[in-house]
């Protein structure tokens, strides 16, 4: 039996870095699956933790939900490993070939797109803003969302750099992440984990303060 699909959570450690400036970071990895199969949700910092999380069972896929490098740093040390692809919106390349310049992902991503595991649905949604190719993927049967660095538990994710834009950030959490179910739980990139129904009254809020 294989049992149940399940979410799983590994935090890694590591720096981002973008527009000359370097930064401590932890990040959130989401291993969504079962006793047999599972996909990689942002391969962050340490492909040997990553893969130690994945153990004896099939990698289907590492999905980047954006490809700033403290993201998908160790993403094809992981797919070298494992044969799984990488899969990243083409919007991100840019951002991708500055910590990958001789190594392309493997696959895209397309707002839609559904991907399997374990009989369960990841759907794609597009989500630019924080980056241009950024996505969440929404999985109904687990009443999950993986939001990256799209949306946060008290505000949306940084718009200051490079690649990136405010208002866009705000249209996407607005059109296509508060329009979920309130009860959805938000598995965010970096940090605590939110709902939709908590994060959903302060969308205004935000808009006027130009967080």
């Amino acid at each position: 039996m294989a049992g149940a699909p399940r979410v799983e959570h590994l935090v890694t450690s590591g720096t981002f870095s973008l527009d000359g400036g370097t930064w401590d970071v932890e990040n959130n990895v989401w291993i969504i699956g079962d006793d047999d199969e599972v996909v990689v949700i942002d391969a962050a910092h340490d492909s040997d933790a990553v893969l130690e999380a994945v153990g004896d069972r099939r990698l289907s896929a590492v999905v980047c939900t954006h490809a700033h490098d403290d993201h998908v740093r160790a993403a094809p040390d992981v797919a070298l490993a494992t044969g799984a692809p990488v899969l990243l919106h083409p919007d991100d390349q840019v951002l991708w070939k500055m910590t990958h310049p001789n190594r392309r992902p493997d696959g895209p991503l397309a707002d839609g797109d559904e991907i399997v595991v374990a009989g369960i649905g990841l759907r794609v949604l597009h989500t630019p803003g924080h980056a241009p190719g950024a996505v969440c993927l929404y999985a109904p049967d687990l009443g999950a969302l993986f939001s990256g660095d799209t949306l946060f538990a008290g505000g949306p994710g940084a718009t200051g750099r490079s690649y990136s834009d405010f208002g866009t950030i705000i249209t996407s959490i607005g059109e296509r992440l508060l329009t979920l179910p309130g009860e959805t739980v938000v598995h965010t990139g970096h940090g605590d984990t939110t709902t939709v129904e908590a994060e959903a009254p302060h969308l205004e809020e935000w808009a006027a303060r130009g967080w």
